[in-house]
Protein backbone atom coordinates (compact mmCIF):
# COMPACT_ATOMS: atom_id res chain seq x y z
CA UNK A 1 0.00 0.00 0.00
CA UNK A 2 1.81 3.22 -1.14
CA UNK A 3 0.13 5.39 0.93
CA UNK A 4 1.23 3.19 4.32
CA UNK A 5 4.82 3.49 3.17
CA UNK A 6 4.34 7.26 2.81
CA UNK A 7 3.25 7.34 6.33
CA UNK A 8 5.87 4.98 7.65
CA UNK A 9 8.56 7.33 6.36
CA UNK A 10 6.59 10.70 6.89
CA UNK A 11 4.51 10.80 9.86
CA UNK A 12 6.47 7.94 11.96
CA UNK A 13 10.07 9.35 10.43
CA UNK A 14 11.28 5.60 10.16
CA UNK A 15 14.28 4.83 8.59
CA UNK A 16 14.12 3.02 4.85
CA UNK A 17 15.63 -0.26 6.39
CA UNK A 18 12.34 -0.19 9.04
CA UNK A 19 9.98 0.80 6.61
CA UNK A 20 11.29 -2.64 4.29
CA UNK A 21 10.74 -4.36 6.97
CA UNK A 22 7.55 -3.01 8.25
CA UNK A 23 6.20 -3.84 4.51
CA UNK A 24 7.25 -6.96 4.15
CA UNK A 25 5.71 -8.38 7.07
CA UNK A 26 2.91 -6.60 6.13
CA UNK A 27 3.22 -8.70 2.87
CA UNK A 28 2.54 -11.64 5.39
CA UNK A 29 -0.71 -10.06 6.33
CA UNK A 30 -1.91 -9.77 2.61
CA UNK A 31 -0.59 -13.78 1.90
CA UNK A 32 -2.90 -14.74 4.90
CA UNK A 33 -5.78 -12.84 3.51
CA UNK A 34 -5.34 -14.29 0.21
CA UNK A 35 -4.93 -17.76 0.98
CA UNK A 36 -8.36 -17.62 3.33
CA UNK A 37 -10.43 -15.17 0.76
CA UNK A 38 -10.79 -12.16 2.79
CA UNK A 39 -9.88 -8.54 3.07
CA UNK A 40 -8.50 -5.82 5.23
CA UNK A 41 -11.95 -4.39 5.68
CA UNK A 42 -13.56 -7.88 7.41
CA UNK A 43 -10.92 -7.54 10.30
CA UNK A 44 -12.10 -8.93 13.51
CA UNK A 45 -10.83 -10.32 16.91
CA UNK A 46 -11.45 -13.96 15.62
CA UNK A 47 -9.27 -13.41 12.31
CA UNK A 48 -6.47 -11.55 14.17
CA UNK A 49 -6.31 -15.09 16.24
CA UNK A 50 -6.61 -16.45 12.84
CA UNK A 51 -3.57 -14.92 11.70
CA UNK A 52 -1.47 -15.62 14.22
CA UNK A 53 -2.20 -19.42 14.50
CA UNK A 54 -1.46 -19.28 10.24
CA UNK A 55 1.83 -17.91 11.19
CA UNK A 56 2.57 -20.50 13.97
CA UNK A 57 2.26 -23.11 11.01
CA UNK A 58 3.02 -21.08 7.61
CA UNK A 59 6.45 -19.42 8.41
CA UNK A 60 9.70 -19.93 6.47
CA UNK A 61 9.75 -24.23 5.12
CA UNK A 62 6.67 -24.95 6.54
CA UNK A 63 7.84 -24.58 10.61
CA UNK A 64 6.48 -21.75 11.37
CA UNK A 65 7.71 -18.46 12.12
CA UNK A 66 9.53 -17.64 15.25
CA UNK A 67 7.43 -16.18 18.44
CA UNK A 68 9.71 -13.03 17.82
CA UNK A 69 8.39 -12.94 13.96
CA UNK A 70 4.85 -13.43 15.08
CA UNK A 71 5.16 -10.66 17.67
CA UNK A 72 6.82 -7.84 15.29
CA UNK A 73 4.39 -8.84 12.27
CA UNK A 74 1.86 -8.41 15.18
CA UNK A 75 3.00 -4.75 16.41
CA UNK A 76 3.10 -4.36 12.52
CA UNK A 77 -0.55 -5.09 12.17
CA UNK A 78 -1.71 -2.34 14.99
CA UNK A 79 0.25 0.19 13.22
CA UNK A 80 -1.59 -0.37 10.09
CA UNK A 81 -5.06 -0.68 11.18
CA UNK A 82 -3.74 2.59 13.10
CA UNK A 83 -2.95 4.17 9.81
CA UNK A 84 -6.26 3.09 8.63
CA UNK A 85 -8.01 4.44 11.37
CA UNK A 86 -6.33 8.13 10.69
CA UNK A 87 -7.53 7.56 6.80
CA UNK A 88 -11.35 7.29 8.46
CA UNK A 89 -11.85 3.74 7.64
CA UNK A 90 -12.31 2.59 10.97
CA UNK A 91 -13.76 4.40 13.83
CA UNK A 92 -11.70 2.26 16.07
CA UNK A 93 -8.49 0.09 15.62
CA UNK A 94 -10.32 -4.05 15.69
CA UNK A 95 -6.67 -5.29 16.45
CA UNK A 96 -6.19 -5.83 20.40
CA UNK A 97 -3.71 -4.20 21.87
CA UNK A 98 -2.05 -4.08 25.55
CA UNK A 99 -0.42 -6.94 27.42
CA UNK A 100 -3.60 -9.06 27.15
CA UNK A 101 -3.22 -9.53 23.82
CA UNK A 102 -0.01 -10.05 22.03
CA UNK A 103 2.97 -12.95 21.60
CA UNK A 104 4.73 -13.89 24.25
CA UNK A 105 8.96 -13.64 23.60
CA UNK A 106 11.44 -15.17 26.17
CA UNK A 107 13.78 -11.95 26.07
CA UNK A 108 17.30 -13.00 25.06
CA UNK A 109 20.14 -11.12 26.81
CA UNK A 110 22.73 -9.50 24.49
CA UNK A 111 25.54 -10.38 24.14
CA UNK A 112 28.79 -8.87 25.06
CA UNK A 113 32.60 -8.49 25.32
CA UNK A 114 34.68 -8.14 28.80
CA UNK A 115 37.07 -5.53 28.75
CA UNK A 116 40.46 -7.36 27.77
CA UNK A 117 38.46 -9.18 24.66
CA UNK A 118 37.36 -5.36 23.83
CA UNK A 119 40.09 -4.05 23.37
CA UNK A 120 42.15 -6.78 21.73
CA UNK A 121 39.11 -6.25 19.02
CA UNK A 122 40.14 -2.73 18.83
CA UNK A 123 43.63 -3.21 18.59
CA UNK A 124 43.08 -5.67 15.85
CA UNK A 125 43.49 -3.38 12.73
CA UNK A 126 46.93 -2.46 11.25
CA UNK A 127 47.03 1.90 11.36
CA UNK A 128 49.67 1.27 8.11
CA UNK A 129 47.17 2.60 5.30
CA UNK A 130 44.19 4.69 5.38
CA UNK A 131 41.45 1.40 5.18
CA UNK A 132 43.11 0.25 8.94
CA UNK A 133 42.77 3.89 10.39
CA UNK A 134 39.51 3.84 9.05
CA UNK A 135 38.79 0.79 11.01
CA UNK A 136 40.41 1.59 13.53
CA UNK A 137 38.61 4.76 14.40
CA UNK A 138 34.95 2.81 13.18
CA UNK A 139 35.89 -0.02 16.00
CA UNK A 140 36.45 2.92 19.06
CA UNK A 141 33.79 4.91 18.09
CA UNK A 142 31.47 2.22 18.52
CA UNK A 143 32.38 1.19 21.67
CA UNK A 144 33.08 4.93 22.84
CA UNK A 145 29.99 5.85 22.62
CA UNK A 146 27.99 2.88 22.28
CA UNK A 147 25.76 4.15 18.83
CA UNK A 148 23.49 1.80 16.69
CA UNK A 149 25.01 0.52 13.01
CA UNK A 150 22.64 2.75 11.34
CA UNK A 151 24.19 5.80 13.30
CA UNK A 152 27.59 5.17 13.24
CA UNK A 153 27.07 4.66 9.06
CA UNK A 154 24.87 8.07 9.10
CA UNK A 155 27.54 10.07 10.86
CA UNK A 156 29.28 13.31 8.61
CA UNK A 157 32.27 14.94 9.00
CA UNK A 158 30.37 18.02 10.46
CA UNK A 159 29.04 15.47 13.40
CA UNK A 160 32.10 15.57 15.38
CA UNK A 161 33.22 18.30 17.49
CA UNK A 162 36.42 17.71 18.97
CA UNK A 163 36.60 20.73 21.60
CA UNK A 164 33.64 18.59 23.53
CA UNK A 165 34.41 15.62 22.58
CA UNK A 166 30.53 14.89 21.05
CA UNK A 167 29.03 13.57 18.10
CA UNK A 168 25.71 14.76 16.86
CA UNK A 169 23.67 11.23 16.00
CA UNK A 170 20.37 10.32 14.48
CA UNK A 171 18.80 7.52 15.93
CA UNK A 172 15.46 5.73 15.71
CA UNK A 173 12.53 8.21 14.52
CA UNK A 174 14.95 10.21 13.58
CA UNK A 175 15.73 11.76 17.00
CA UNK A 176 18.57 13.36 17.33
CA UNK A 177 21.00 13.14 20.45
CA UNK A 178 24.25 14.05 21.36
CA UNK A 179 27.07 11.04 22.42
CA UNK A 180 30.35 11.77 24.07
CA UNK A 181 33.98 9.84 23.18
CA UNK A 182 37.09 9.78 25.10
CA UNK A 183 41.05 10.23 24.68
CA UNK A 184 41.65 6.83 22.53
CA UNK A 185 38.47 7.50 20.23
CA UNK A 186 39.43 10.83 19.79
CA UNK A 187 42.76 10.01 18.88
CA UNK A 188 41.77 7.44 16.00
CA UNK A 189 39.30 9.68 14.81
CA UNK A 190 42.11 12.59 14.25
CA UNK A 191 44.27 10.32 12.98
CA UNK A 192 41.99 8.98 10.78
CA UNK A 193 40.34 12.36 9.57
CA UNK A 194 43.70 14.22 8.89
CA UNK A 195 45.76 10.95 7.15
CA UNK A 196 43.11 8.07 6.29
CA UNK A 197 40.35 10.04 5.47
CA UNK A 198 41.93 12.00 2.62
CA UNK A 199 43.29 9.34 0.10
CA UNK A 200 39.81 7.99 0.39
CA UNK A 201 37.96 10.60 -0.47
CA UNK A 202 38.84 10.25 -4.33
CA UNK A 203 35.39 10.52 -5.63
CA UNK A 204 32.59 13.15 -5.55
CA UNK A 205 32.72 15.35 -2.61
CA UNK A 206 30.52 13.73 -0.03
CA UNK A 207 29.90 14.56 3.78
CA UNK A 208 30.09 11.08 5.31
CA UNK A 209 32.74 11.07 7.99
CA UNK A 210 33.36 6.95 7.28
CA UNK A 211 34.28 6.42 3.47
CA UNK A 212 34.98 3.08 1.29
CA UNK A 213 37.81 2.63 -0.66
CA UNK A 214 36.09 4.33 -3.66
CA UNK A 215 35.61 7.82 -1.80
CA UNK A 216 31.39 6.88 -0.81
CA UNK A 217 29.79 6.79 2.54
CA UNK A 218 30.86 3.34 4.14
CA UNK A 219 27.60 0.66 4.46
CA UNK A 220 26.36 -1.00 7.20
CA UNK A 221 27.10 -4.28 5.50
CA UNK A 222 30.74 -2.90 5.29
CA UNK A 223 30.68 -2.00 8.47
CA UNK A 224 29.61 -5.57 9.68
CA UNK A 225 31.77 -7.65 7.59
CA UNK A 226 34.60 -5.37 9.42
CA UNK A 227 34.26 -5.80 12.87
CA UNK A 228 33.56 -9.52 12.16
CA UNK A 229 36.64 -9.85 10.30
CA UNK A 230 38.29 -8.14 13.27
CA UNK A 231 36.53 -10.20 15.57
CA UNK A 232 38.30 -12.90 14.00
CA UNK A 233 41.56 -11.54 14.50
CA UNK A 234 41.69 -10.89 17.42
CA UNK A 235 41.05 -14.69 18.77
CA UNK A 236 37.14 -13.51 20.11
CA UNK A 237 34.08 -15.91 19.67
CA UNK A 238 31.81 -16.16 16.61
CA UNK A 239 28.75 -14.05 16.79
CA UNK A 240 30.61 -10.62 17.25
CA UNK A 241 28.72 -7.50 15.62
CA UNK A 242 28.39 -3.99 15.75
CA UNK A 243 25.45 -4.44 18.18
CA UNK A 244 28.12 -6.49 20.40
CA UNK A 245 30.43 -3.00 21.08
CA UNK A 246 27.23 -1.25 22.01
CA UNK A 247 26.18 -3.90 24.17
CA UNK A 248 29.65 -3.86 25.66
CA UNK A 249 29.17 0.01 26.25
CA UNK A 250 26.28 0.00 28.50
CA UNK A 251 27.26 -3.23 30.48
CA UNK A 252 30.94 -1.26 31.68
CA UNK A 253 29.37 1.39 32.28
CA UNK A 254 26.96 -0.20 34.29
CA UNK A 255 29.98 -2.22 36.02
CA UNK A 256 31.16 0.94 37.00
CA UNK A 257 27.94 2.15 38.51
CA UNK A 258 27.40 4.67 35.92
CA UNK A 259 23.71 5.99 36.65
CA UNK A 260 20.93 3.86 34.89
CA UNK A 261 19.28 7.36 33.57
CA UNK A 262 22.58 8.39 32.00
CA UNK A 263 23.57 5.21 30.50
CA UNK A 264 19.64 5.45 28.70
CA UNK A 265 20.22 8.99 27.32
CA UNK A 266 23.49 7.74 25.71
CA UNK A 267 21.83 4.74 24.36
CA UNK A 268 19.11 6.85 23.00
CA UNK A 269 16.72 4.48 24.39
CA UNK A 270 13.23 6.12 24.31
CA UNK A 271 12.18 3.79 27.87
CA UNK A 272 14.06 2.94 30.44
CA UNK A 273 12.87 -0.70 30.64
CA UNK A 274 14.84 -1.11 27.60
CA UNK A 275 18.09 -0.27 29.56
CA UNK A 276 17.20 -1.85 32.52
CA UNK A 277 18.02 -5.48 30.71
CA UNK A 278 21.88 -4.54 31.05
CA UNK A 279 21.50 -4.75 34.98
CA UNK A 280 20.49 -8.47 34.58
CA UNK A 281 23.27 -9.21 32.51
CA UNK A 282 25.45 -7.60 35.30
CA UNK A 283 23.39 -10.08 37.65
CA UNK A 284 24.13 -12.87 35.84
CA UNK A 285 28.09 -12.36 35.10
CA UNK A 286 28.22 -11.77 38.79
CA UNK A 287 26.86 -15.05 39.58
CA UNK A 288 28.58 -16.62 37.09
CA UNK A 289 31.73 -15.26 38.91
CA UNK A 290 30.72 -16.57 42.20
CA UNK A 291 29.90 -20.00 41.44
CA UNK A 292 33.11 -19.99 39.04
CA UNK A 293 35.91 -18.73 41.50
CA UNK A 294 34.49 -18.13 45.16
CA UNK A 295 36.12 -21.32 46.93
CA UNK A 296 33.48 -22.41 48.91
CA UNK A 297 30.13 -21.62 46.07
CA UNK A 298 30.17 -25.37 45.14
CA UNK A 299 31.90 -27.35 48.17
CA UNK A 300 29.47 -29.46 49.91
CA UNK A 301 28.38 -28.64 53.16
CA UNK A 302 29.85 -31.79 55.22
CA UNK A 303 27.70 -33.05 58.27
CA UNK A 304 28.94 -32.47 61.86
CA UNK A 305 30.38 -35.27 63.95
Amino acid sequence: MPGYAQFLGGERGLSANTQRIYLTDLAAFFEYLSSHGQSVMQMDLQMVRGYLAWLATNGKDGQGYARVSMARKLVVLRSFYRYLVQRGLFRTSPVPSGRSFQVKVEKRLPGFLGIRETSRLLEAPQETNPLGLRDRAILEVLYSCGVRLAEIEGMDLTSVNFGRREILVRGKGSKERLVVFGSPAEAALRRYIQEGRPHLAQGPETSALFLNRYGQRLSRRSIENLVTRYSTQAGLREGVHPHTLRHSFATHMLEGEADLRVIQELLGHASPTTTQVYTHITKQEARHAYMSFHPRANEETKPQA
